[in-house]
């Protein structure tokens, strides 16, 4: 597939970071990533727990990097408000949750980047209708709620669909991927269409985050 005339942006997850040194952990990787991809799980929707808005106002002191928040949540819209004096930039919730023209709205009115997210087993038919109503696409290359996992090969038919219907409608949003994504699997993302790289262990998870970061650009841009 012809690949998107948009610049490709890497996005290092933290949940995959030392949350003790959790600063100093994205300073190491700053100068080769253009996000930072922020997991907030309550439990509920999913398995796991992470952070919540406190933490992500701590990352807005000491990063000028865009904060990707990913909302695996069962009700997005209480954490808005939290989020936005925390300093978050982008927001994406669950289309499984159901119909989310309501809530992107209202996180289009706040001023965020507006996403909307795709688990790993869920058909990429249930985002299209909302397409033309979002910032951001992140399609789960993964079951979302854990990370570590390997990709999922059959999750990028999603991706290209989703990039076709981008180029057919003319529409501008960013098509995100997450899961599995390290050096090499990222050139294959690409490949599909994605234009916006999370990776977790595939940064902090290896022993030079700084190289492992420029590794995972270099492969996908091959």
């Amino acid at each position: 597939m012809e690949r998107d005339p948009r610049p490709l942006l890497i996005a290092p997850s933290i949940l995959a970071a030392d949350y003790g040194r959790l600063a100093d952990e994205i300073a190491t990787v700053r100068p080769a990533v253009d996000w930072l991809h922020v997991d907030i799980m309550d439990g509920h929707f999913v398995p796991n727990l992470s952070i919540g808005p406190p933490v992500v106002a701590s990352l807005r002191r000491h990063t000028d990097l865009l904060l990707d928040c990913h909302l695996m949540v069962t009700d997005p819209a209480r954490w808005l408000e939290p989020l936005k004096e925390a300093g978050a930039d982008g927001v994406s919730f669950h289309v499984e949750l159901g119909n989310p023209t309501e809530v992107l709205g209202r996180i289009r009115a706040m001023g965020f980047m507006t996403g909307l997210v795709v688990d790993g087993p869920t058909p990429i038919g249930a985002a299209e209708p909302y397409l033309d109503l979002i910032d951001l696409l992140l399609v789960m290359t993964i079951k979302a709620g854990f990370g570590g996992q390997a990709l999922m090969p059959e999750t990028l038919t999603k991706v290209e669909r989703a990039n076709r219907i981008r180029g057919q409608r003319a529409l501008d949003f960013r098509l995100e991927v997450d899961g599995g994504i390290n050096a090499d699997t990222a050139a294959t993302a690409a490949r599909a269409g994605a234009d916006v790289l999370v990776s977790g262990t595939g940064i902090f998870g290896q022993r030079d985050p700084l190289a492992a970061a420029r590794d995972l650009r270099r492969s996908a841009l091959a």
